[in-house]
């Protein structure tokens, strides 16, 4: 299984830290746009486990949330996004990666609109990047599915978990 990329502040870490668990702040871009009259959500099949998700990266140091999904969806997708809202934020559970590394996720996810630019996968994180139909979404890992239905549902007022 390959190894999604990892900044390059992150490798300075693990050189110190090794294995031991790291808390990163990470963002979730939930693109979406209407094509014929119908809604879609721009997904990317990943490099690290072959299925489909939202935009995901890590915030940088310094980088501000809403800036990072915006970073991250060029860099993977190639594609111009304006970011609209921040839906949700979720603390997840610690994650260990295939490599031995354990990490702590602060998820900040962003309601998001197409502005231009069709999608490819743009970098070694993603195998495809493709639009896909919001009542047809393919199986993808039920924390990622949620993102994206509480980005659907319209909440105008941002979900935290209590």
């Amino acid at each position: 299984m390959q190894q999604v990329g990892v900044p390059d502040f992150i490798v300075a870490l693990r050189r110190h830290i090794g294995h031991a668990p790291l808390w990163l702040p990470g963002v979730t871009a939930v693109i979406r746009r209407t094509s014929g009259g119908d809604p879609q959500v721009l997904l990317v099949r990943r490099a690290d486990n072959g299925r489909w998700a939202p935009v995901t990266g890590i915030i940088d140091p310094g980088e501000q949330p809403a800036v990072a999904a915006s970073r991250e969806t060029l860099e993977e997708t190639g594609v111009h996004i304006t970011v609209d809202r921040l839906a949700s934020v979720v603390a997840h559970p610690l994650t260990s990666h295939p490599n031995g590394d354990l990490a702590y996720y602060l998820d900040h996810t962003f309601a998001c609109t197409w502005v231009g630019g069709e999608p490819y996968a743009a970098d070694e994180e993603s195998v495809d990047a493709a639009w896909w139909p919001v009542d047809g979404l393919p199986e993808m890992e039920q924390a990622h599915r949620d993102r994206i239905d509480t980005v659907l549902a319209e909440d105008p007022v941002t979900r935290f978990v209590r």
